[in-house]
């Protein structure tokens, strides 16, 4: 499957690039990305930090996890698969935008597409 990146719950940090830099590049980086305010910056990232992140990872591919799961913050629902998709997208990076319980087949990462699923409950 090649290299991969877990941080689990995090913040932005300068942490991002020094593991890039040591450990890096990764296929793939898992983010966390999803219920954040302004006040729990340090937990949880924002759309603009997750992509960041993983551009400071030099992951090849990025898979938000923690969004559109729970409601504990006051951001829309669909805010986060749209615009980390959209920051990503503008970064050339692809995005894993799974849906609950779907498979993805981690030895063939950026050959598969994922769907847009979020455009169709809104």
């Amino acid at each position: 499957m090649g290299d991969r990146v877990d941080l689990g719950n995090s913040g932005y940090g300068t942490h991002f690039k020094r593991i890039g830099e040591q450990f890096g590049p990764f296929d793939l980086a898992v983010l966390e990305c999803g219920q954040y305010n302004e006040k729990w910056a340090f937990v949880h990232s924002f759309p603009e930090d997750t992509v960041k992140a993983a551009s400071d990872l030099r992951a090849k591919c990025i898979l938000p996890v923690h969004q559109s799961r729970f409601l504990l913050a006051q951001h829309n629902w669909f805010e986060l698969p749209e615009r980390v998709t959209a920051l990503a997208e503008a970064n050339k990076l692809p995005v894993l935008t799974l849906l609950i319980g779907e498979k993805v087949k981690l030895d063939n990462l950026l050959r598969q597409s994922f769907y847009q699923w979020w455009k169709d409950i809104q």
